[in-house]
């Protein structure tokens, strides 16, 4: 009957009454109250709408199926499979209860509020976890479970089983039951947080029994047959850089100044693909993996120990099979020659970003200490300068932003700290996007199958709604159909060190859409790259050993054979977000649980946005945010004037975009990650 309903109306576009309905379809008598029910269904779902007394069913949308993301305020995204396009907006009321993970179809109104795709989750396609993760609470008896999704509400608990949970501590449950499957603990014990987004996010804390029996018999010496056509390189100064906690040395590097003045520059990447073949338990759990997963003080490592940190790990002294990228560049850093090829190497020492960057900067004694290798740095920096340079020159975007980290004193949270990349960091940043790019060329040109990583430019809606809040800070972008990466660029260049530079960089952010993997060369939009790929992590990350073997196999003069091609980016790239979440979580939950220490203290915090429920601001120094509900803002009204700018009716008090505002903490969750402020106290002087 539904869609017979539905047929109709769509057919009658100034809509039908109930009664013109019945009469249409010929419904008489009890089964109008089918008919009744069937229109009450269809109007749930979204499928029709009334207004007034008549049924309409909505325009033509379109209907797509991807993945769900909620976000902490209850509205949510979904992520369309196969890629190609924006995440879609879901609205709070029009989520169906789809939680994190879960494969939905939704109907798309391509011009939604704001000019952007709005959508509406019509059904549930599959689960995204067969388990729920959340906080055990009771009432007059009843367990309910509150779960960390903002979208999905309270749920009574059926049965707790053999266990004996107490109030506020945290519980797994069965989805489909509601039964408790686990007590993990309570919130604050140490490495339940950790425990938590493992769970939430489906990761995979320990390896099949399989793929470590594999890695446990992997050869660990390099026999004469794993040596043969291998170019030999164990003569060259070779060098690892990387921060002072790593374990696994995926790359390394070593440079010449030709004859000719050109430079020559060896990226050393682990060959891994030598290791973990095809088919092996060893490829099977890398694939289900796809990358390691960095906590603070845990790691979940795409590969056990034996390879990530061990065999594969470009570790000191010790041999190591390789694959070299050979690049020779000119004087304007411009790569004038590329070779590729298995090798085997010896690192003379393992560098950190701090020792190098120390000697750059002209440091006596780690100078002294490592004065055979000085040279070779020097060498380094100025062809990266070269590279950054011509980067720039295309069009390139840098972001150079702050990154949390969360500094301990024997196992307790002390602060937070900004972490931020010094000129070793760029270094080995420059010579790992011109490996990429060497590799993804050469693949390329040769019409071989591979994963390729690509970044779209931004959409339309985005660069003109860039465009208005530019504009508030005198900025201006050419109509969104001549924006081009230069001028992105140049609008980041205008604000560096002034006090809008972080606003605006977020801003700018916001508008480009995510880099992923795709089996087709489309070019690298932030990088300014028509070509480039992923090829220097195989310890960490599946897509660079899936182009190693197709690497490999083009320089066998044959093509790898990478069965479902399309559906192996979309893996992967599903995959790297989740992780990219999960990081993101934990971190934040341990920023809040820091700062819950902390209520009634004042913060300067920075205005990064302003939403329907108030205004959201990040706190310096902190990396989270906040929000200000109207309702504290003084019990003024205040009007929106623009997306930028928040003016009060009766005292003319103005709120905008990258404003610094005093705040008192008032409250956190921080399971939940949300933090309530409120401005700070009359009289207290203005932050500059």
């Amino acid at each position: 009957m539904e869609d017979t309903i539905l047929a109709l109306l769509k057919q009658k576009k100034g809509g039908l009454s109930f009664p013109q309905i019945a009469g249409s379809l010929r419904v008489r008598g009890r089964s109008q109250t089918q008919l009744r029910a069937a229109l009450k269904a269809l109007e749930k779902r979204g499928a029709i709408y009334k207004k007034r007394d008549n049924y309409f069913a909505p325009p033509e949308r379109t209907v797509l199926r991807g993945e769900f993301l909620p976000s902490t305020r209850g509205f949510g995204f979904v992520r369309p499979q196969g890629g190609g396009r924006d995440d879609i907006f879901i609205p709070a009321r029009h989520t169906l209860g789809a939680l994190r993970g879960d494969q939905v179809e939704v109907t798309v109104n391509e011009k939604g509020k704001k000019g952007k795709p709005e959508g509406q989750v019509i059904r549930l396609i599959k689960k995204g976890r067969e388990t729920l993760v959340g906080v055990y609470k009771e009432r007059f008896g009843q367990p309910y479970l509150a779960p960390f999704d903002a979208a999905a509400e309270e749920m009574p608990i059926s049965s707790t089983g053999h266990f004996s949970p107490l109030d506020g501590v945290i519980v797994e449950v069965d989805r489909d039951t509601l039964a408790v499957r686990e007590v993990i603990g309570r919130p604050d014990d140490p490495g339940v947080d950790a425990r938590v987004i493992i769970k939430r996010f489906g990761l995979q804390p320990s390896f099949s029994d399989r793929a470590s029996t594999e890695a446990k018999k992997v050869p660990h010496r390099i026999s004469a047959q794993d040596r043969e056509g291998r170019i030999d390189y164990r003569d060259w100064s070779t060098v690892t850089i990387d921060g002072e906690t790593a374990q696994d040395f995926d790359d390394a590097v070593s440079i010449k100044k030709l004859p000719s003045g050109h430079y020559r520059l060896g990226v050393h990447i682990a060959d891994v693909s030598h290791y973990v073949r095809p088919g092996s338990a060893l490829d099977e759990e890398a694939h289900s993996r796809t990358t390691s997963v960095y906590f603070p003080g845990l790691t979940l490592p795409m590969l056990p120990e034996e390879l990530s940190n061990d065999l594969c790990s470009l570790r000191p002294r010790r041999p190591r099979l390789t694959v070299t990228a050979l690049l020779d560049a000119d004087a304007g850093g411009r790569v004038v020659k590329a070779e590729f090829h298995p090798s085997i190497i010896r690192t003379v020492e393992r560098m950190t970003y701090t020792s190098v960057f120390r000697i750059l900067e002209g440091d006596e004694v780690e100078r002294r200490k490592h004065a055979a290798l000085v040279p070779d740095f020097l060498l380094m920096r100025e062809l990266a300068a070269l590279f950054r340079a011509r980067r720039e020159e295309q069009g390139s975007l840098n972001f150079d932003l702050l990154e949390p980290e969360l500094v301990y004193q024997e196992g307790r949270l002390q602060g937070i700290a900004a972490f931020e990349a010094n000129e070793a960091h760029h270094l080995i940043e420059e010579f790992m996007v011109a490996a990429n790019e060497a590799v993804a060329r050469f693949l390329s040109e040769g019409e071989r199958p591979a994963l390729y990583r690509v970044h779209p430019p931004p959409g339309r809606a985005d660069i003109e709604e860039l465009r208005g809040l530019l504009e508030g800070f005198g900025l201006r972008l050419p109509k969104p159909e001549k924006t081009t990466s230069r001028d992105l660029q140049r609008v980041l260049k205008l604000v560096e060190g002034k006090p809008e530079e972080k606003i605006v960089q977020f801003q700018v952010l916001r508008a480009l859409r995510l880099a992923a993997y795709e089996p087709e060369n489309t070019g690298h939009y932030g990088l300014a790259k028509k070509n480039y790929t992923h090829f220097t992590s195989p310890i960490r990350r599946y897509p660079d050993l899936v182009v190693h073997r197709a690497l490999k196999a083009a320089l066998r003069g044959g093509k790898e054979d990478i069965p479902g091609l399309a559906l192996l980016a979309l893996h992967c790239s599903e995959r790297e977000r989740q992780a990219d979440a999960a990081e993101k979580e934990l971190m934040e939950w341990r920023i809040f649980r820091f700062l819950k220490a902390r209520l009634g203290e004042e913060f300067t915090g920075i205005i990064v946005d302003i939403v329907k429920a108030g205004l959201v601001v990040e706190l310096e120094d902190y990396f989270v945010q906040g929000l200000i509900p109207f309702a504290d803002l003084g019990g003024d009204y205040f009007h929106r004037k623009s997306k930028q700018l928040l003016i009060g009716r009766r005292s003319g008090r103005r709120f905008t975009l990258g404003q610094r505002v005093m705040v008192i903490l008032a409250a956190v969750d921080p399971v939940l990650r949300r933090m309530t402020l409120v401005p700070k106290r009359e009289g207290q002087r203005e932050p500059r």
